[in-house]
């Protein structure tokens, strides 16, 4: 299964923005992806001044923007993150397109990036954001994905619990910045499918040193033996790599992992 993450720039314009990630979902389907993922946060300033400026109810003009975007080009679209308006709180929030533009599944950020590191980054989502309280799956032309965002890879609590549920491959839009992202983005892609003998795949902003927010970039794909198949410089670019599924069942029976667990042990 060929798969793309979009490396694109994150500009102030939301129009502007959506135009380009429609660009670069035809490109994917140009080249052959069945699963297309946008970054976290692929149409708002990574700011929490702007989120709720750009924030959407589900069904709103972005929504149905991906929705087409989905369907004219006949992929599964994972669409990075928005800020979602919903029953007067704000999300940070991934939706899926099936090929038919349909909204097949939907992931709130579960731990919000509230940090606070010395010398370096200081961001704190939970001014803005509420947490979601799910793990989300969904399926794909026979396949079990999982979707989370950025922070939520740092809990292996959440992606043990989806391999466990029969992910084969979890889906990370992520906005990494110029503190973490240099000691923690790949680590933490390898750490993640290493773990779980999965594939992992994040899609990072390309970076602008200009921005509010600057982004690591280095979009990802690892394999269950936490190999890099595919990553991306700083630029902007669509990140293309074939992942082998049955990759998965091979490395599990020549590493058991998961079948050697001892939960007895762990919960006592």
């Amino acid at each position: 299964m060929k798969i793309a993450a979009i490396q694109m720039p994150v500009r102030m314009d939301k129009r502007e923005n959506l135009r380009e990630a429609e660009r670069y979902v035809r490109l994917a389907a140009e080249a052959g992806a069945r699963i297309a993922v946008l970054p976290e946060m692929f149409f708002c300033p990574y700011a929490n001044e702007y989120f709720p400026q750009y924030a959407e109810e589900a069904g709103g003009p972005a929504f149905a923007a991906l929705s087409d975007m989905a369907r004219q080009n006949s992929l599964m679209l994972i669409a990075g993150s928005m800020p979602e308006r919903a029953e007067g709180k704000l999300y940070n929030t991934s939706f899926v397109f099936d090929p038919q533009g349909r909204a097949i599944a939907r992931h709130r950020k579960v731990h919000l990036f509230d940090i606070d590191v010395k010398g370096g980054q200081r961001f704190c989502e939970s001014e803005v954001f509420t947490p979601g309280d799910s793990v989300t799956l969904f399926q794909a032309d026979g396949h079990c994905f999982g979707l989370c965002v950025c922070f939520d890879i740092r809990f292996p609590e959440l992606f043990r619990r989806m391999a466990l549920k029969g992910a084969e491959a979890v889906f990370v839009p992520a906005a990494f910045n110029m503190t973490t992202g240099p000691m923690h983005w790949e680590l933490s892609f390898r750490m993640r499918a290493v773990d779980n003998q999965l594939f992992t795949v994040g899609a990072a902003p390309a970076r602008d040193e200009q921005g509010c927010y600057v982004s690591y970039a280095h979009s990802i794909v690892c394999s269950p033996w936490g190999t890099v198949l595919a990553q991306a410089g700083e630029e902007p670019e669509l990140l293309t790599a074939e992942i082998d599924l049955s990759e998965i069942g091979r490395v599990r029976a020549q590493l058991p992992l998961l079948s050697a667990r001892r939960p007895d042990v762990y919960e006592k």
